[in-house]
């Protein structure tokens, strides 16, 4: 096996709900056969998040900005990003949630770094959900889901209504640093 992908070669997943979530990914490190690091390039369109706010309890992620603008929320902070930028989030609990949104007007393009430790633990702050990954993403069966009250299986998208998305997009940003 050929240790290289090109991007351009790599397949490509769409994935999206409701008006505020929509991407693209090309993953990177699984198709070379890579069991400890994750890797992608998400292309996420204008206005539109690519994921859930999500905090990892066993794997940290990293994200490198290639093309566009957007806002990351971390925890309770929110933060312009721009191409060049490097954003680390270390696994834990809500303080750690994060979510990069596309502020801008052309797609915002990153390269999406983790490490792949199983099993995980995910938090969803916005919908009060918390998931459990047996497999890595995109491999069956790849998540369990509990509404946090209820303890009740809900599906990925159950719940995630887009409305912090809207505040971000209709807001002017706090100064870096400070609270939402």
């Amino acid at each position: 096996m050929k240790p290289i992908l090109n991007v351009a070669d790599a397949a490509e997943m769409e994935l999206s709900s409701g008006s505020r979530f929509e991407t693209r990914m090309r993953r990177l490190a699984q198709p070379l056969g890579a069991k400890r690091i994750g890797s992608n390039v998400t292309t996420v369109p204008p206005g539109k998040a690519a994921f859930p706010l999500h905090h990892h309890f066993a794997n940290e992620e990293h994200f490198f900005v290639l093309a566009g603008t957007g806002v990351l929320r971390h925890g309770d902070e929110w933060f312009d990003v721009k191409p060049q930028d490097y954003i680390y989030c270390a696994p834990g609990d809500a303080q750690f949630a994060h979510q990069l949104i596309n502020t801008g007007d052309v797609d915002l393009v990153y390269l999406a770094i983790s490490t792949m430790r199983l099993p995980e633990v995910v938090g969803y702050p916005d919908s009060d959900k918390t998931g459990v990954a047996v497999a890595p993403f995109g491999e069956l069966p790849a998540r369990f889901l509990l509404e946090n009250k209820l303890r009740d299986t809900q599906g990925y998208w159950d719940g995630e209504d887009g409305a912090a998305i809207e505040r971000i997009l209709g807001a002017e940003p706090p100064a870096p640093g400070s609270a939402e």
